[in-house]
């Protein structure tokens, strides 16, 4: 019996190697090798890059028809069917693009295939699946090393996340290349730019320090969102959605296409509302995104104009242990312990234990526009060399409502008011925190890619200028003082220039080594007082020297792997500064040494990975757990 089955084993394993075919061939264009050309197998996990000589090769493909979708930058894409009953060898022609396409806006920044670092790529079609209505975050939650919150609990409005733990304030994130991280606080609130994923066609997160970008250090990961590409036929679509807590959301997109075979315009509204989870978490977003281009056959020039609105109900504050695990007497010893005032405390008692909220004032909101404008130019002098430029304007105004109750009037630069003999003291009032601010700068890269070598250089010059101020809109007892008064004013400017270059050299057909080096230098002055009435007034210069280096092994068509060292530096940001006890040193930046390795398989039917990262820290800026 043991024979028998011993036999048959042989059999189906001879069965399973006699079965197996290797495809391969050379893609070019007119007899010219296109290294770095994109090879996939469509419907399966495999996919791979030309090598140098525009070489690829599958191996232990069993018998049948497979689909290859071709492609390189600056040519027409081309799908092949191969009926696969024998080994298989493919002289590929891809034919020059009439027009240069639009992908090339984001090469600059992205990690390629060969590049040894921890990343991935999510295609604008899986985000348009995925897209309810939520934010950013909630649609990249698959990808590893992700956790997103949402203060409101439904995904809708304020989100916060993290990767490898590493908070929002220490992720990088550019749209076209073109930071989107605020100058100052280093985060990214998606929220300002609402429904943007459905003007997305593909994002790449990176995990780790990563490759150089533009814009605030890559602490714990950078995050790159490329907007939507050419589309060369005429559409128009009417998407909507609800859910759970009353959520909406409703997005109109349309585009003309190419016309005389060199223009097109694109564009989008959407609507997105939501209660929220947590008690009185309603937000009511709008915005829009129009998107014009010119196409010629070297050469694009792209304009994209975008703005958001948010209106959100405050939910920042979490749920006290006490409610949350209906402890009475604990939440009545807020009140007792003046904590909360009596009517505060009856309002945590009286709510549900998972959706209590603090704020009860009926306008206690975050109200806040941002308009983006960005101009694109591209041009490819020929197959292996092309220049990227844009220019960008950003402009945020907006401000969060708070009622406050028993305020002293100096904390305020308020006069006391005097009624009859008596001398009032404090108030309940209404302030608002504004934050007026200008984004403005350009970036560039410079990319050439032929045989054995690929080769970027790029940076980018950006300059940030904030005013924070806050008024009194109203208050219980006024006196003297000016409606709208003013009581506090500061302004930062913040100037951030970049130059990086990054080259990728195949050494053999399996081996890759790459070497990334950025400078980057910052000044930073901040003026004014802040709303403690503290003059805040100081300046800051850093200048960082950021190297990454890598080594890419290929052992096999379906195997890869990685190893990788890189090195980022990261300033402070503003509230590092300004909420600096006085007479203490000030908080120096951070730097961090990232060790990678990684190694990837892929078949038709099965896709698996593994990354290992050591990440060392120094001089840290960490939460130590107390109120600032």
């Amino acid at each position: 019996m043991k024979k028998l089955i011993f036999l048959l084993l042989l059999q189906f394993l001879s069965v399973l190697t006699f079965a197996q075919y290797s495809l391969k061939g050379i893609v070019n264009s007119n007899g010219e090798a296109l290294a770095g050309s994109s090879v996939i197998i469509l419907n399966t996990y495999n996919g791979q890059s030309t090598n140098s000589d525009g070489k690829f090769e599958f191996r232990n493909l069993k018998q049948g028809e497979y689909k290859l979708r071709i492609s390189f930058i600056g040519y027409e894409e081309k799908t092949i069917q191969v009926n696969l009953n024998k080994n298989v060898e493919l002289d590929i022609n891809l034919e020059s693009s009439v027009i240069f396409t639009d992908e090339v806006l984001i090469e600059g920044t992205r990690a390629k295939d060969k590049t040894p670092v921890a990343y991935t790529n999510i295609s604008g079609d899986k985000i348009a699946n995925q897209n309810m209505g939520q934010d950013i975050p909630y649609l990249l939650s698959l990808t590893p090393s992700f956790v997103a919150t949402s203060d409101a609990g439904a995904g809708v409005g304020y989100t916060n996340f993290r990767i490898r733990g590493t908070d929002m304030n220490r992720i990088n994130v550019t749209v076209n290349g073109i930071p989107l991280n605020d100058a100052e606080s280093h985060g990214t609130w998606f929220v300002d730019l609402p429904d943007m994923a459905s003007s997305l066609e593909n994002v790449q997160v990176q995990r780790g320090v990563g490759t150089s970008s533009n814009g605030a250090a890559a602490f714990g990961a950078t995050i790159n969102l490329q907007t939507n590409t050419i589309k060369k036929d005429a559409y128009a679509e009417y998407k909507t959605a609800a859910g759970s807590f009353n959520t909406f959301k409703n997005t109109v997109i349309a585009g003309t296409g190419l016309f005389n075979k060199k223009f097109t315009v694109n564009a989008r509204l959407s609507k997105v509302s939501s209660n929220g989870f947590i008690d009185r978490s309603s937000s009511d977003l709008k915005s829009f995104f129009i998107s014009a281009g010119y196409f010629s056959e070297n050469t694009v020039l792209k304009a994209n104009i975008s703005s958001g609105f948010e209106e959100t109900y405050q939910a920042w504050s979490g749920i006290p242990s006490v409610r949350l695990n209906n402890d009475n007497e604990g939440m009545l010893r807020y009140g007792e312990h003046w904590l909360y005032t009596q009517d505060q405390t009856s309002e945590m008692i009286n709510s549900k234990s998972r959706t209590y909220n603090y704020y009860t004032y009926s306008n206690q909101v975050d109200h806040y526009q941002q308009d983006h404008y960005q101009l694109h130019f591209s041009h490819r002098f020929n197959a292996w060399l092309n220049l990227i430029a844009a220019l960008h304007y950003t402009y945020g105004r907006g401000y969060y409502e708070n009622y406050k109750e028993d305020e002293d009037f100096a904390d305020y630069r308020m006069p006391y008011p005097v009624v009859g003999s008596e001398t009032i003291e404090s108030t309940d009032l209404v302030n608002r925190k504004w934050l007026d601010n200008d984004f403005y700068g350009m970036t560039f890269s410079m990319n050439y890619q032929k045989n054995k070598n690929d080769l970027t250089i790029g940076g980018g010059w950006n300059t940030y200028d904030g005013r924070h101020f806050g008024k009194i809109i109203w208050a219980k007892y006024y006196g003297e003082a000016d409606i709208d008064h003013n009581w506090y004013d500061g302004n930062g400017i913040k100037k951030d220039f970049n130059l990086y270059s990054k080259y990728n050299y195949q050494l053999t057909e399996k081996l890759n080594l790459f070497a990334d080096l950025q400078f980057r230098y910052i000044n930073y002055e901040i003026t004014g007082i802040d709303d403690d009435l503290r003059d805040i007034a100081q300046t800051h210069t850093f200048n960082f020297f950021n190297p990454k280096f890598g080594v890419f092994i290929k052992p096999a068509s379906n195997q890869e792997a990685y190893l990788s060292y890189a090195r980022g530096n990261r300033e402070p940001n503003r509230s590092n500064y300004v909420d600096a006890a006085p007479g203490t040193n000030p908080p120096v930046h951070e730097s961090l040494n990232d060790f990678e390795a990684g190694y990837n398989f892929r078949s038709n039917s099965f896709s698996a990975g593994v990354n290992l990262y050591y990440m060392n820290y120094k001089n840290q800026l960490i939460l130590t757990g107390e109120i600032n």
